[in-house]
């Protein structure tokens, strides 16, 4: 698989603004002439759709750590083989809410899970693969549930899930991006959302080759 597009994620914890500054980002590409393909985990594909279903609806305990990991791997493996490489391939951008940091960070950091086992998974689905760009989008744990809370719908089993357990992962997400800055750049998502995108605008200029866009 030759990549000639750029892959760019946004993670963060529940309700951190991830979906708006996908778009907006997406926009922004666009404006400039590019070709964008915005796309979201677990999902991005029908197959991967499909298990999100699973991951994110029900009971708080509906699955174990373990499940939750290979699910939520069998769904990217899914996701990358049919959206994100055939676009990378044609030369597009892939802008992208969560990817493989988010299992790490919510199944490792927030279930216990053992990081070595994440880890091996992630090489077995996805090889040497890692996103171009990514941006942590950081939001304390009681505004994000709030964020969260307000937005309703029945996608909300991990919002269930224990304060204790939200605030681990957010310990996670930093610990990642401390472990890569070269790759990562974390946001303060309590910023009005212009404000978090032209921070965005200004990393993706500074970190991806320094094209211009308006």
């Amino acid at each position: 698989m030759t990549q000639g597009g750029q892959f760019i994620t946004f993670e963060g914890g529940e309700g951190a603004g991830k979906s708006t500054q996908v778009r907006l980002l997406a926009d922004a590409l666009e404006r400039a002439g590019i070709e964008v393909v915005s796309t979201r985990e677990p999902g991005g594909s029908a197959g991967a759709e499909a298990i999100r279903s699973l991951l994110v609806t029900g009971a708080v305990d509906r699955w174990d750590a373990h499940t939750e990991a290979l699910l939520h791997t069998a769904a990217r493996r899914d996701h990358l083989a049919r959206t994100v490489w055939p676009a990378l391939d044609r030369g597009a951008w892939v802008v992208c809410d969560r990817f493989a940091d988010s299992t790490l960070a919510y199944q490792g950091y927030g279930h216990g899970l053992s990081k070595d086992f994440i880890t091996g998974l992630t090489r077995l689905a996805v090889g040497d693969f890692k996103p171009d760009l990514t941006f942590v989008l950081d939001l304390t744990v009681e505004e994000g549930l709030r964020r969260a809370g307000g937005r309703g719908g029945a996608e909300d089993r991990y919002e269930r899930m224990g304060t204790a357990f939200h605030e681990r992962l957010r310990q996670g997400f930093l610990e990642i991006a401390r472990n890569e800055p070269d790759r990562c750049a974390v946001i303060d998502a309590s910023l009005a959302p212009e404000e978090v995108h032209q921070t965005v605008m200004r990393a993706v200029k500074g970190r991806l080759l320094g094209f211009c866009v308006p």
